[in-house]
């Protein structure tokens, strides 16, 4: 989810990820909001090692911590939830293990798509990494938008943003 959030705002603002810089392990793409600079990273690792590519794009573009922000699925957010949190434990989700590993901390900003818990004993690796269902593809759409704009808004006023995606509500099912 975080790519395909990561292509809506490239998408918005004309942008074409290209490989960074050779000690940045990640694709990325650099464009203005307005008057703020969103450098804009898809790390070129396995997720479960994201974290180094993460550490890489912040220490190159001297992005504090505190203007990072990670986009990620989460399961155990609700489909089509979004929660911005400023802080907290990789829960888990052994891409933010990784990047907490890398950064040194669990306080930077983070960006939850729910994906929802995978059904019955499906592996959560593969419920992840599996195409969405035909019926579930649109309103992944408007989420992935969603998410975008409180992308946008973070770099404005991050108490705001995190107000409205945590306001969002799921679809009923």
């Amino acid at each position: 989810m975080g790519f395909e959030v990561v292509e809506v705002l490239c998408a918005r603002h004309d942008a074409i990820l290209k490989p960074g810089p050779s000690r940045v392990r990640a694709d990325v793409a650099d464009v203005r909001v307005g008057a703020a600079r969103l450098v804009l990273a898809a790390p070129q690792s396995f997720m479960n090692e994201s974290g180094r590519p993460v550490a890489s794009v912040a220490s190159y573009f001297k992005i504090e911590l505190e203007d990072l922000l990670v986009v990620y699925d989460d399961i155990d957010l609700p489909f089509g939830r979004l929660k911005l949190a400023f802080e907290g434990g990789h829960g888990g989700h052994n891409g933010l293990r990784s990047v907490e590993a890398a950064l040194g901390t669990k306080e930077y900003p983070r960006l939850k798509v729910g994906v929802g818990r995978p059904p019955g004993r499906m592996d959560a690796a593969a419920y992840v990494l599996k195409p969405f269902a035909k019926a579930e593809r649109e309103e992944v759409d408007f989420l992935l938008e969603d998410a975008a704009d409180a992308v946008e808004q973070f770099l404005v006023d991050p108490i705001a943003a995190q107000q409205s995606a945590n306001s969002r509500r799921p679809p009923a099912v």
